[in-house]
């Protein structure tokens, strides 16, 4: 999602950016093998917690931080793809490492029509209101973030534990679910992405595509590499390789 579906380095930076937070610390600590991924969000919901005390002796709220992330800034043409795709009959899915909040919004655009339920790879109920339909999505997602403290109001204080439900290197084994509970052969499997967090996505897909990518290292692992911040090129790439019927051109 971030630098893919959002046209920022990380959902998680758009709220550090807005409170004054530095995360570099556990960062550099994950990124040299000496933190988890699960033990990296508990330990910067402390730090958002710490930063919300520092700033106005108020908790970090679940609505406090919605509020922030309505500033994520989308990729241009992320309606026209996915539209594309529920169009054609595909299946769509979001799996991230990013804030729940900005992917259950970008799920809530795409209405299935019939009332919200809870379900497995669904969007919280206040993202449906929110997007004023009040409705499911036909999305799935898979994403990491935050939750309210249990039996308290679901827009309250956060719980220290964190939602964690994408390992970074643990992307495939998501995607192969899907796969299985769809009945979809990985030759029909899209996966786009722009990092190394990615690759395991792209080895169970026909048509990997690394998006705006981040680095070089997902680049062996991609059959089309996009370097301009557009998803019209997606639609383009998957159409060039025959998953898509090509759109008609206007004239």
């Amino acid at each position: 999602m971030d630098r893919v579906l959002v046209n920022h380095l990380s959902t998680w930076q758009v709220v550090y950016d807005a409170i004054g937070a530095d995360n570099s610390e556990s960062f550099n600590l994950y990124n040299q093998g000496k933190l988890d991924e699960w033990t990296w969000i508990k330990l910067d919901l402390g730090l958002i917690e710490a930063a919300f005390k520092a700033m106005d002796e108020r908790h970090a709220r679940v609505d406090r931080l919605d509020d922030i992330l309505l500033a994520a800034p989308l990729m241009p043409g992320l309606e026209a793809l996915i539209q594309t795709a529920l169009d054609r009959g595909w299946h769509v899915a979001i799996v991230s490492g990013g804030v729940q909040a900005t992917a259950h919004r970008i799920a809530a655009r795409f209405s299935t029509g019939t009332p919200w339920k809870r379900r497995w790879g669904g969007i919280e109920r206040r993202y449906a209101t929110e997007a004023g339909h009040g409705c499911d999505t036909p999305l799935d997602v898979f994403t990491n973030g935050w939750l309210p403290q249990l039996g308290h109001d679901e827009n309250g204080r956060l719980r220290s534990l964190g939602r964690y439900q994408v390992q970074m290197d643990g992307k495939g084994a998501l995607v192969r679910m899907l796969q299985r509970r769809y009945s979809v052969d990985r030759a029909r499997t899209v996966a786009v992405g722009d990092s190394a967090g990615d690759i395991g996505m792209f080895e169970e897909s026909g048509l990997p595509i690394c998006f705006n990518p981040w680095d070089e290292r997902p680049l062996p692992y991609a059959k089309v590499v996009i370097n301009e911040c557009d998803l019209h090129r997606v639609i383009d790439a998957v159409e060039e390789h025959g998953l898509f019927e090509p759109q008609p051109k206007e004239e």
